[in-house]
């Protein structure tokens, strides 16, 4: 398209964003890029930063050089928890802070709101939570249970990006955990549809074969090696075993549906990629995610308390956390994406003691905890989940320029395969001529603390809290429109505009 083309292009507002530096397609370079304000497409792009004088007059036109022009962020593991459980996270705070950090497109987990999106009934329930609340594009994922395999293709139907089932209690009862035969039947129902069923694969492995895998529920150990407020005690209690044990129960039924893509949500530890690897190799359509916790953060410095940091599978060694990244920066990896897996709560539910600062909700009162003091920091009676969405990006920006990743290496991990993980390969997670005009304006030399104005989730309660980061997102651009300003505007007087991303997957 000539740039005669783009002045006079039916007279639709456009906005232009130039730079020095673009990821244009998985490629850094100069870039202009003209997204049409009408239809929220990427019209063209030109690979030279272009004056304004070169578009109409009164074209809202932004030069960031030297600042980086990048796809906007599809975190593809969130979960909002609305409705049910608006005073853990809601709609509106998730969403804000998705694109405090660049992120365009947040996909929602079927737990942990009430009803969980199992059914076409609760996917109806929660669509209609989320009309009218959404800073950023907003996609479903659908829920793998007992007993509910013949609402699955209808979900399809209904536009849900995928199934997300537990080999383990998921820590809320309305969400019980699946067996092989519940498995086996979701994979049948879904063996030829346009889907991903996914797992959180933890597992009590068998004493003996005779034991079966019927719903297994997580306690605390009977013979604990430690104070149960030492992460030490919690991370044995979750072994590697967990892991390995549930992803070769999911191999071993890959067969049922052969042309089905299976993915491992949140994989932690690099004892599986063996098993994944070989599964790759004899043809298994299977891929694995990590999150930024698990790549950031280290057993070794969880100090005694700081519940924090408890989420399931755990946070492992340093030398594990090696592996993981060894693993993903391959080309042929098996892990191919990077998420949040934002799993917020109350901050009473994390039992945090009084000697680990943490501060409440800003926009409802601290619940008050029944529990004494000596209770608290109990990993096992606390609320598994870390609290990240928006944050993501400069956590792996600091995290991995010491390993010597690439802003391109970032598009890939958080962009690129997310939106392919989630069907949305064709329209988000790249700047390209007919995208979606999904813009993160990234600042990689600028710096933050992460305090309370950096976490717009509902309860400022995480463990990168006091920490300081390295990467600063300047703004974010939905379909054309700016949602997000740092210095500035900020959200603006607008009111949200997100989308609810219902299509059918093809």
């Amino acid at each position: 398209m000539s740039l005669n083309d783009v002045a006079e292009a039916d007279a639709r507002p456009i906005a232009v964003l130039a730079s020095s530096r673009a990821v244009i397609e998985g490629e850094l370079s100069a870039a202009t890029v003209v997204m049409d304000q009408d239809t929220g497409k990427i019209t063209s792009i030109f690979h030279s930063v272009l004056p304004a004088s070169d578009f109409p007059p009164g074209t809202a036109y932004a030069d960031h050089s030297p600042h980086i022009l990048i796809p906007g962020l599809v975190d593809a593991h969130v979960h909002l928890n609305e409705p049910g459980r608006t005073e853990w996270e809601g709609f509106d705070t998730g969403t804000r802070a998705a694109a405090f950090g660049g992120v365009t497109t947040v996909i929602d987990m079927p737990l942990n709101a009430i009803p969980p999106t199992t059914t076409i009934a609760g996917l109806k329930e929660k669509v209609q939570a989320a009309e009218e609340k959404c800073w950023v594009d907003v996609g479903f994922y659908g829920g793998i249970v007992p007993g509910n395999a013949s609402e699955l293709r209808l979900l399809v139907e209904q536009g849900v990006r995928g199934f997300k089932g537990f080999l383990i209690d998921s820590g809320v009862p309305e969400f019980p955990a699946v067996s092989s035969t519940d498995i086996a039947l979701a994979m049948a129902a879904l063996a030829d549809e346009p889907t991903t069923l996914m797992f959180h694969a933890e597992m009590i492995p068998p004493l003996a074969a005779s034991v079966g895998d019927d719903v297994q529920w997580s306690l605390p150990p009977l013979a604990p090696i430690g104070p149960l407020n030492e992460y030490a005690t919690f991370l044995a209690s979750r072994p590697v075993s967990f892991e390995t044990y549930a992803i070769a129960q999911i191999l071993s039924l890959a067969y049922i549906a052969p042309n089905l893509s299976l993915h491992i949500v949140h994989l932690s530890a690099i004892e599986a990629i063996p098993l994944l690897q070989e599964a790759i190799a004899h043809g298994v359509k299977i891929t694995a995610e990590t999150c930024f916790h698990y790549l950031s953060l280290a057993a070794e410095s969880v100090k005694d308390g700081d519940t924090r940091h408890k989420c399931c599978p755990p946070i492992r060694s340093k030398s594990n956390q090696n592996g993981l990244w060894e693993e993903l920066m391959q080309d042929v990896g098996c892990i191919k994406t990077v998420v949040s897996d934002h799993s917020p709560c109350t901050p009473n539910l994390k039992l945090l003691p009084s000697s680990i600062s943490s501060s409440s909700s800003g926009d409802h009162p601290h619940h008050s905890n029944s529990k004494s003091e000596k209770d608290k920091g109990d990993f096992f009676a606390a609320w598994g989940g870390v609290s990240s969405v928006g944050l993501g990006l400069s956590i792996l920006w600091t995290e991995g320029r010491n390993r010597g990743i690439s802003v391109e290496d970032v598009v890939r991990w958080c962009c690129k395969n997310t939106a392919k993980q989630v069907g949305l390969e064709r329209q988000k997670g790249d700047l390209a001529v007919g995208f979606d005009g999904d813009v993160a304006v990234f600042d990689d030399e600028g710096v933050f603390e992460v305090g309370e104005q950096a976490m717009l989730f509902r309860n400022k309660c995480s463990p990168y809290q006091g920490m300081t980061l390295k990467g600063v997102v300047k703004e974010t651009w939905v379909r054309g429109q700016m949602v997000w300003e740092r210095e500035g505007r900020g959200f603006g007087k607008e009111p949200p505009r997100g989308k609810l991303l219902l299509e059918r997957r093809r």
